[in-house]
């Protein structure tokens, strides 16, 4: 099988999306796509989205899923434009999504019949459980702690983690999301995504390119283990909690936190116009001050 990986980067939201294809059988499966989003206008566009899209037509690619590694407060999901596009393709995430959906639903104060069953979803997925798509095989793994619902999808030897775990020398996603736990994500990493064999590669859910270098995606497991900032493999977990959650202490809210939560707990749905003919995204109040909770439920830039 000749598995291959293309990248793209969104500047905006330092966000990668992947698309995974196998070259050979033109099965295929989409990663991370992202909805463009302006707040000061409200306005949407879909330039992120069509890359993705335009890359799958030009390679002919037979496209089974869309794999969203979990709930993103930073960018707004892409995966109904390429679904719109490919109306074959699943869109598929982790089963506790759920558990996001339970919470957000109340934040944002959304019709009593949301669903929080993870309907919007073709499929949810179980911890290890193997889907495949055509050649591909895809292999779910739970990995908690950026939110309750994060998972990283394991396709041959390439891990795609999502925001656990970023480039080497940025380190790990902030816990400080409702319901994240640096505790979890310190066994996330340490017991799961290290445990695959040293030759894996990673390929992370962002790049905030530390000190102006150029972007970067992909890191073995072996260089994670031996070179992350923030969580190699020898640290102890009281030293990594201790940072971690010092450093979420200092971190604002990610710009497009309120908007890209409520879209992509309904799969990346856009609100239905109203009898005006126009949609309305919910933007609470002080939902968030820091004096109206305590501090693991602080939603606080970096995704």
């Amino acid at each position: 099988m000749a598995t291959k990986i293309q990248p793209f980067f969104d500047e905006r939201t330092y966000t990668l999306t992947y698309v995974v294809y196998d070259d050979e059988t033109k099965d295929a499966v989409v990663i991370d796509p992202v909805l463009d989003y302006e707040p000061g206008a409200s306005a949407v566009w879909t330039e992120s989205a069509d890359q993705a899209i335009d890359f799958v037509k030009d390679n002919d690619l037979n496209l089974h899923y869309v794999l969203e590694t979990h709930a993103h407060a930073d960018h707004l999901s892409g995966a109904r434009r390429i679904q719109d596009q490919f109306p074959e393709a699943k869109i598929a995430i982790g089963s506790r999504i759920t558990e996001v959906q339970k919470l957000f639903s109340k934040v944002f104060n959304l019709p009593d019949d949301f669903p929080t069953d993870g309907e919007q979803f073709d499929l949810l997925l179980d911890d290890e459980e193997v889907i495949t798509a055509g050649s591909l095989e895809v292999r779910t793994m739970f990995t908690p702690g950026h939110t309750p619902a994060c998972a990283t999808y394991v396709i041959d030897d390439a891990a795609f983690t999502g925001d656990a775990l970023f480039m080497p020398d940025f380190g790990t996603g902030r816990c400080d999301f409702p319901g994240g736990s640096s505790d979890d994500l310190y066994e996330s990493v340490t017991e799961r995504i290290y445990s695959l064999p040293d030759d894996y590669r990673t390929f992370v859910g962002h790049d905030y390119q530390p000190g102006g270098r150029e972007v970067d995606y992909q890191a073995t497991i072996a260089e994670q283990k031996e070179k992350n900032v923030i969580l190699p493999a020898n640290r102890p977990k009281e030293e990594f909690v201790a940072q971690r959650d010092g450093r979420d202490s200092t971190l604002s809210a990610p710009r497009l936190l309120l908007q890209s939560l409520q879209v992509n707990i309904d799969a990346g749905n856009l609100p239905e116009p109203e009898n005006n003919e126009k949609a309305y995204l919910r933007i609470p109040v002080n939902v968030f001050r820091p004096e109206n909770m305590d501090k693991k439920n602080l939603v606080l830039e970096e995704a």
